[in-house]
């Protein structure tokens, strides 16, 4: 499953070298997940009132090339479950189809309580 994300980089979000800082990049990959999440009908709110959550556990991170004041960017986002509990996610910021970032995220669901729990049968239903 792909899912894309446009972003556009606003002068809020460069350095004093002009260029996005790069703790900006896991803003817009988190972006880009939540609103993954929202267009699989899954609501957040609803799990943790159910006691469970999602929190990142892992992100390996490569910064490729800058990208830079108005610059029109696209979060493009793969998923899959992987075992029992964790959600894996391979995401890329892409300027102009060039890939200037690549990450991979492991999320881990979790119980309110902060033990590991099962992803959601919802979830697993929606990712095969």
């Amino acid at each position: 499953m792909t899912h894309r994300l446009p972003v556009r980089v606003y002068y809020e979000d460069t350095d004093m070298g002009g260029i996005v800082y790069y703790a900006n990049y896991l803003k817009y990959i988190e972006r880009a997940r939540s609103e993954l999440v929202e267009e699989m009908g899954l609501d957040q709110n609803k799990m943790k009132a159910e006691g469970f959550v999602f929190v990142v556990r892992r992100v390996e991170a490569d910064y490729l090339a800058p990208a830079k004041l108005d610059d029109r960017l696209t979060v493009v986002t793969t998923h899959y479950p992987k075992g029992q509990s964790r959600w894996m996610f391979e995401q890329e910021v892409q300027r102009g189809g060039a890939v200037i970032f690549r990450a991979i995220v492991t999320a881990v669901c979790m119980t309110t309580q902060g033990r590991p729990a099962r992803l959601p049968a919802e979830l697993r239903a929606k990712l095969g």
